[in-house]
């Protein structure tokens, strides 16, 4: 036993002093590899071989997913433009997903999608509007101008943006317009020779027949209108996309409807709306009924509706023969009923009366009288007619107290309420979208490159009358009420003595449901 013992002791000896080495070497390897690794990672990433994930998707490098990337322009632009001041400064782009921020769009993109709008508005509310709707999938813009949207500082910018094609409203375009199939057809006629809203309306119809021409050409694939004040919110997409919204509709489908949501402002110095603004009240069509009627008094305020203005959205059509607009919420088709779908999420953005200064501006674009008879001939929707009033006949102090009763969302009492409800929303997507397009630079580089054009002011004048047939000279920029008011009475009796009823009446801006309509309990 004592020898048994004694030939073990050098063998456990040395079994132990081999783990040492192992655990040893195994410890080496285990500080060396990591460090090996890092070196060769931070070797690559120095010689720009190495996507860190989580640069890529951190805060201050905003990529979205399910878009092909391409490297970003890091071009630097300076102007000493107010424009420039007003809508962000330059600095690093983002969105590396289009194209070295030309944002232009190929034939390969499908569905091809178009907007076009009837704009006096400045770039303080164009840009933000033209490139956010970029974003979502919109190609092409058809842009038909006058007043502010019209003039050189102005056009000239909007001229530069690939896919926009700015329509100036001049002689030549308005006796084109006053010789069109629709002019000349009853279903429009009832709007004919009135002021304000009923003229911006019929103006708005002429310019979509126009730009379904201009679609069809341009082979697009869907159009929609929407004015400037108004953002598509392609809700329900995986992508945040309103291509992928219109691929995925039926193809037998002919009009696709956006319920409209309204603005519901929290202050009443808001600058920026689409910056500034996230709270919207949800439509009709996207709430249960007991649910809007039940609370109706609630989300009214006192109004003469449940929304300010119209509540009756707006709509997309497939671009197809014998197409024609059936006012500037709809589309219409000669040949048939259009094949129409409501979406259950989607829906457009309203941004309604969001600054103070609108009571103000609308006041401003009409000559009608302060009375309640006149504003009836004068605007279509009982808030814009009392808004009118107001605007005219009080003082600012007075106009301010109305504006903060009637139109801005104090109470986080009643919003707490009717958010719980689901009435009201927050909506953030188009919020960040144009903030993270504001500060990239987007906007400023576009007026930047615009201002260094080597046009002068009579080169660019020239070029604008050669690629737009339709602008002779500013001083034949005129209004479509004089023009169209001034062709003979036998044109009017023509237009008048016309008794084909077949064709369905425009449909103008309708205000949601009222609640005396129905007989539904109030729940509190």
């Amino acid at each position: 036993m004592a020898g048994l013992h004694s030939s073990s002791r050098p063998t456990s000896a040395s079994s132990s002093s081999s783990s040492q080495a192992f655990t040893s070497r195994l410890l080496l390897l285990l500080t060396v590899l990591p460090l090996a690794l890092a070196s060769f990672a931070f070797l690559l990433q120095w010689r720009g071989g190495l996507n860190d994930p989580v640069t890529r998707w951190s805060p201050d490098h905003l990529e979205f997913p399910g878009m092909g990337s391409s490297p970003p322009s890091h071009n630097t632009h300076s102007s000493t433009s107010d424009c420039v001041n007003l809508l962000g400064q330059k600095s690093s782009l983002a969105f590396p997903h289009y194209r070295d921020w030309k944002f232009d769009y190929g034939s390969d993109l499908k569905p091809n999608i178009c907007i076009t709008t009837s704009t006096s508005a400045g770039l303080e509310q164009t840009l933000p509007w033209i490139f956010y709707h970029k974003v979502i999938g919109v190609s092409t813009f058809f842009l038909f101008v006058e007043g502010k949207a019209a003039s050189p500082s102005v056009s000239r910018v909007l001229e530069t943006i690939p896919g926009v094609k700015v329509i100036y409203r001049t002689r030549e375009l308005e006796e084109k317009q006053a010789k069109s199939r629709i002019w000349n057809e009853t279903w429009l006629a009832s709007f004919f020779y009135k002021p304000c809203n009923y003229e911006l309306f019929v103006k708005q119809s002429l310019n979509m027949e126009m730009a379904i021409v201009m679609a069809r050409e341009a082979r697009m694939d869907w159009i929609l209108h929407l004015d400037t004040d108004e953002l598509i919110h392609p809700a329900g997409t995986k992508e945040y996309s309103l291509r992928q919204l219109l691929s995925d509709v039926p193809g037998n489908v002919d009009m696709v409807i956006f319920p409209n949501y309204e603005s519901s402002v929290e202050r009443d110095d808001i600058k920026e709306p689409f910056s500034e603004v996230s709270m919207f009240k949800k439509n009709y069509d996207h709430l249960p009924k007991d649910v809007y009627f039940g609370n109706y008094k609630d989300a009214t305020r006192g109004n003469p509706n449940y929304f300010l203005t119209y509540g009756n959205g707006k709509s997309v059509a497939r671009i197809q023969d014998h197409l024609r607009p059936n006012g500037a919420h709809r589309w219409h088709n000669y040949m048939k009923t259009p094949n129409e779908v409501k979406l259950e999420e989607a829906a457009v953005l309203h941004y309604t009366y969001p600054k103070f200064s609108d009571l103000t501006s609308r006041r401003d674009r009409c000559g009608c009288k302060p009375t309640k008879d006149d504003v009836k001939r004068c605007f279509m929707l009982e808030f814009d007619r009392a808004a009118f009033i107001i605007a005219s006949t009080a003082t600012e102090e007075e106009m301010r107290q109305w504006y903060q009763e009637h139109v801005v969302w104090t109470d986080k009492t009643l919003n707490l309420k009717l958010m719980k409800k689901g009435i009201l929303t927050r909506i953030n997507a188009p919020m960040v979208i144009i903030q993270t397009l504001r500060e990239s630079g987007v906007f400023s580089s576009v007026i930047a490159k615009a201002a260094q054009t080597s046009l002068s002011k009579d080169n660019f004048l020239k070029s604008v009358e050669s690629s737009n047939s339709s602008r002779t000279s500013t001083s034949e920029v005129i209004s479509s009420r004089k023009i169209i008011a001034g062709k003979s009475q036998a044109m009017a009796r023509r237009v008048l003595e016309i008794t084909d009823d077949s064709l369905p009446s425009a449909v103008p801006p309708l205000s949601p449901p009222q609640f005396d309509h129905f007989d539904i309990p109030i729940h509190h």
